[in-house]
Order: structure tokens, then sequence, then C-alpha cells
């Protein structure tokens, strides 16, 4: 191509526009090089980018497109330049990433900070749109040019200091081959950590909760942990596991994560440190896949205190991926796992994407992104998935 043409129209947007547009540009030797419309709040622009190898008549060309634009009540803009830069881009380019912004509110200032560190980076912003506006802002920014373990580090620090969440992942084919979600269970899936709920009837909560607290952080060995707390279950009634499982509290947007990764084909699966009579129901109810947990010894109606078979500890966690992953016939590149304590850090580093929901520093620093925000149907906006997809979905089943 020895000629590029930009046109670009801006303005209140209605039917018809590109059909005229086209029909115009239609009269003239040209070739369609890019095109692309963004509408926000009624308002339009539209760019199409087009190439000729013959000079074009630019002046008619001028005259047709403002007459359109006059007659529409729209702006328009019309540039020229030589080559085809979307080739000679294309070439330059590293592999293209995925940077995902969320906020609750997302400020102009952690947007000019998050750019800022893209530029800075060499990196470029190609292309910007919003993925939702609940429950929280998400945008997602097409970049090329960038190293993703170095633009990683460097919006992490920027994310922290505008209080604002940001995922820097391989773009392309990549992100759509995600197959598989794994997902830790207490203060996760769910609100509660089950065995605080079974230590308040046992009349040692306190006691519980600092020992789970100091595991989660990683200062305790898991399983050692466990035994701990599970000891002091000991003649706990058998029936309080039901009386548990009733009192459950799902995570927000739990529920519609899990339905809408359904419908998407994903396989779903919990791993958990909790306990296979309080979850394995919720999981049965929910229509999760795969379940690993531990089992609670119980004996002539009552917990003895112990429990039955190897502890799902943090290594547990990240076999039972792998297994999950071999069932449903995926790489592990294709899993993700989610999760907020130490011992979730091996199924962490495993998956192909790595994701710290509401987190200890440790897992924060670990995963390859993090979710400060209290809805776990914001992972979807991680995986490209727009709210209005989500909800055209959600409505359109019987």
């Amino acid at each position: 191509m020895k000629t590029t043409l930009l046109i670009t129209l801006t303005g209140r947007d209605r039917p018809g526009v590109t059909s005229r547009l086209f029909g115009i540009l239609a009269g003239h030797p040209l070739t369609v090089l890019d095109i692309e419309q963004v509408v926000i709040r009624g308002r339009m622009v539209l760019g199409v980018l087009l190439g000729c190898d013959t000079p074009p008549d630019l002046t008619g060309i001028h005259v047709a497109i403002n007459g359109l634009a006059d007659e529409l009540g729209l702006e328009a803009e019309i540039t020229t330049g030589p080559g085809d830069p979307v080739r000679s881009a294309v070439s330059a380019r590293r592999e293209p990433l995925h940077v995902t912004m969320l906020g609750s509110p997302l400020t102009p200032g952690a947007i000019t900070a998050i750019a800022g560190q893209i530029a800075a980076s060499g990196a470029n912003i190609d292309r910007i749109g919003r993925l939702a506006s609940r429950p929280v802002t998400c945008i997602e920014l097409d970049v090329s040019g960038g190293d993703q373990v170095v633009l990683r580090a460097e919006l992490a620090r920027a994310a922290v200091a505008h209080e604002v969440d940001v995922a820097v992942q391989r773009g392309g084919l990549h992100r759509r081959a995600m197959r598989l979600i794994v997902m830790d269970v207490d203060s996760t899936l769910i609100q509660d950590e089950v065995i605080d709920l079974l230590a308040a009837r046992a009349g040692c909560a306190a006691e519980v909760a600092k020992i789970t607290e100091a595991a989660m952080r990683g200062e305790l060995d898991f399983g050692a942990s466990l035994r701990e707390r599970v000891a002091l279950l000991a003649g706990l009634p058998a029936g309080v596991l039901d009386e548990v499982r009733d009192e459950l509290r799902l995570t927000s947007g739990a529920r519609t994560l899990i339905a809408t990764l359904a419908r998407l084909g994903y396989k779903f699966g919990i791993v958990s440190g909790g306990f296979t009579q309080v979850i394995g129901p919720l999981a049965e109810s929910l229509g999760i896949d795969y379940v690993a947990a531990n089992t609670l010894e119980i004996s002539a109606g009552k917990l003895t205190g112990k429990v039955s078979g190897p502890v799902v500890d943090r290594a547990a966690k990240a076999e039972s991926l792998r297994r999950f992953a071999a069932l449903a016939g995926v790489p592990l590149s294709q899993a993700v796992a989610v999760g907020d304590g130490a011992n979730d850090l091996d199924m962490i580093a495993a998956a192909g994407l790595g994701v710290a929901f509401n987190a200890k520093p440790v897992v924060r620093d670990a995963a390859d992104t993090s979710v400060s925000f209290p809805h776990l149907d914001t992972i979807l906006y991680l995986l490209g998935i727009p709210r209005d997809e989500i909800e055209a979905a959600e409505t359109a089943e019987p």
C-alpha cells in the first residue's frame, strides 16, 4: 500500500452511519485495513483505516465525507499517511497482553498511574474497553510491546498505591483456552471458616480461630494445625455438622460465577482444608464437578477429634488440582486456581492463572493477580467475560 487514509466520525450515534459511510467509500479503489467503533452514552466514535495502491481522489472523498457528516450532525476528520502502519506495527509487537483494572471507585488518578507505567515500560495501549460497571468498575486494556513479568511487577506497585486491582495476562488464544477453575472453600467460596463454626459449638472458638489465622498466614504447618484444632472438637454430636452446613454463607457472586462458567463449558472443582460432611452437600447443590476435603472421624454419633485419611494440606491441594485437570482432560495451563491462604500457594503456582482472593499478603505476592473486592464474580472479568453478557445469559434462561 502506497497510501493510507484514516477517517474518523464522531457525534450522536444513529442507525445507518456505517452503511452510509461505506457506501461513499465503495466508489473509490480502497482496501479496508482496520475499523473500530465505540459508543458511550449515545456518543459514537467510528474510525476506519483504508489503503490504496494508487493516489486516491482526496478532494472527492473529503467533499463526500464532510457532506455526510453535515447531514448527520457529525464531525469528520480525514488524515493521510504513507505505507501500511497496521502491518509494520503487528510485525514489531511482542506477545499481546491483557491488562485488567478493577476499582470501586475507579478514579482518574488510578488510570493515570497504570497508563503511565505502561508507557514508561515501553509498551503501548492499543485498545481500551469497559467490561463491567458493577459490582465494581472494570476496564480492560489491550497492550502491545510489553514484557509480561516486568509489567506485572510495575503495575502491582501502582495498583497498591491507588487501591485498585490490576491483572496482566497473555493475550490471544491463551485466556480463551481456560477450561477449569479450582477454588478454595473457607473464606473464598463461602464467607465462613467451617472449623470456626464447629468450634463455637464446642466452646473453643477463640482458641481455634487463633490457630486458623496463624495457619492461613503460613506461620504454622497446616496439617499439624488442623489436627490440633480438630482434637478440640472431640465429643461434639455429629448432628452439629448439619446445623453448620445450614449456616454457611456463600460469598457474593459465587452462584453467578459457577453458573456462568458452567454455561461456557468450564469444569469447576473445590479443594478444602474443611470437611466433606459439610461441603460435599454444598458442592452437590451448586453443581460443582470435583471435591477434595478432609473427613471428620465419627464414632457412636460423636466426633472423635480426629480426621480420617490423609489431610488435605498445601501439597494435597496442588495434587487435587492436577487430578481435577486430568479428569477434565485439560492441561494445567488451562486451569485457574483461586485461594486466600498459605495452604493455597502450591495450587496457585501450578495453575495457568493463580488468583489471590481477599488473600493474605504472602498469597497476593505469589499469585498472578489478586482481587480485593468481596465479589467472586469479578473473576469472570479476569477471563474477559463482560457483565452485560453475564446478565443476558441469566435473563435468557427459563
